[in-house]
């Protein structure tokens, strides 16, 4: 699942190629009777009114929330991405096949006819004859509208603050990760109620970094190591963002390119592989921790 770096980069990149634009239709596949009368545009009649309270509406900016895409239009609204596991946002200029039934990009070479790429569920055609595709192999993401900025607010009013802001200290990390004292600090950190945006990948950065356990009781973790996996965290999230985001699964920016962080891993997905740290002897080992795969060295995380 794409996670703060991933996101972040999607966002950055979409608000300099759609910003300003205006929205001339939109397009779905998606169809799901598991979401009927649910605020989904998998639900056909949701669907048709998002159409209608879309259309003819200018971008006015593309930002990041936790792990959510949002893009602001004209009216005071906001479309609302979660890309989920194999979800990613596309930029160029497609066609759709009356044949196949299917949206596919105008040239047949370069990175928008990557095979991660060709997954179209949902397509916004803007008056210049660009395209924002949304590829989704799994169609496991959620799409829907937010009326005004009070809604907004109130939809983010539970997700935890953001690891990357100056005002997100070492104190802030032990107030919010105190909130569950008995929890596994892994699974506390990947909590979106008490950090937005860290996930399965960057957790076992942030920790082997740290060089602690992932699955060490957050009652049993010092200041000074809280203090360590802040550090380490906004060092990681912000060296995933310069690498344009993970790319080890599905993930791909805009341009359909994959992100290069996946080549720098130092304990996520190393199973078996020699541990990175200087002088260490140790070995990567997979733990699954509350259902999620940890990996990390048993010899330096202590």
């Amino acid at each position: 699942m794409p996670e703060l770096p991933e996101v972040t980069t999607t966002a950055n990149i979409l608000n300099k190629l759609i910003k300003g634009k205006k929205i001339k239709a939109v397009w779905t596949n998606y169809r799901s009777l598991f979401y009927s009368r649910k605020e989904n545009i998998k639900d056909p009649k949701y669907f048709r009114k998002f159409q209608k309270e879309v259309v003819n509406h200018k971008v006015i900016a593309v930002w990041r929330r936790a792990k959510n895409v949002l893009i602001d239009i004209s009216g005071d609204k906001t479309i609302l991405i979660h890309m989920k596991m194999t979800g990613h946002l596309l930029y160029g200029k497609y066609i759709f096949n009356k044949k196949s039934k299917e949206w596919e990009p105008r040239s047949k070479n370069g990175p928008l006819a990557d095979p991660f790429n060709k997954f179209i569920r949902l397509v916004f055609e803007f008056t210049d004859g660009t395209h924002l595709a949304f590829s989704d192999m799994r169609k496991f993401a959620t799409v829907f509208l937010i009326p005004d900025k009070m809604t907004l607010s109130e939809k983010f009013r539970k997700i935890g603050p953001e690891p990357l802001e100056k005002s997100f200290d070492w104190k802030k990390l032990k107030e919010q990760i105190g909130k569950k004292p008995n929890g596994k600090i892994k699974t506390v950190l990947m909590n979106q109620e008490i950090v937005a945006g860290i996930g399965n990948i960057y957790s076992d950065e942030i920790l082997w970094m740290s060089k602690i356990r992932p699955d060490r009781l957050v009652k049993k973790i010092k200041d000074a190591e809280i203090k360590e996996i802040l550090k380490n965290a906004k060092v990681i999230l912000n060296k995933g963002i310069d690498f344009g985001g993970d790319s080890m699964s599905d993930y791909r920016n805009p341009y359909g390119e994959r992100g290069d962080f996946q080549n720098h891993h130092q304990a996520y997905r190393r199973t078996k592989e020699k541990c990175l740290t200087r002088r260490c002897k140790g070995v990567i080992e997979r733990k699954v921790i509350n259902g999620r795969s940890a990996h990390f060295c048993p010899k330096c995380q202590k």
